[in-house]
């Protein structure tokens, strides 16, 4: 079983190795598909910064509405 704390530590890895080819969301869907795990089973793995660095990249690509609150860029 993966704790939260790996799963995040795996998916920064997988980011940071892409150059800047693929976001936080494409790497979590492309570790999913690799180990074959179902995407809505990781929810419960993504620790609070990875959840920020998400947020703030659906943001950025308009996937999501952006907060009225402010934004630090990561």
């Amino acid at each position: 079983f993966l704790t939260s704390a790996k799963f995040s530590e795996t998916i920064e890895k997988i980011v940071k190795e892409s150059n800047g080819l693929i976001n936080y969301i494409e790497a979590i869907v492309t570790y999913c598909e690799d180990n074959e795990i179902e995407i809505e089973t990781v929810s419960k793995l993504i620790s609070k910064p990875l959840k920020e660095k998400i947020k703030y990249q659906a943001q950025t690509l308009n996937y999501m509405k952006k907060t009225s609150r402010g934004i630090l860029p990561l």
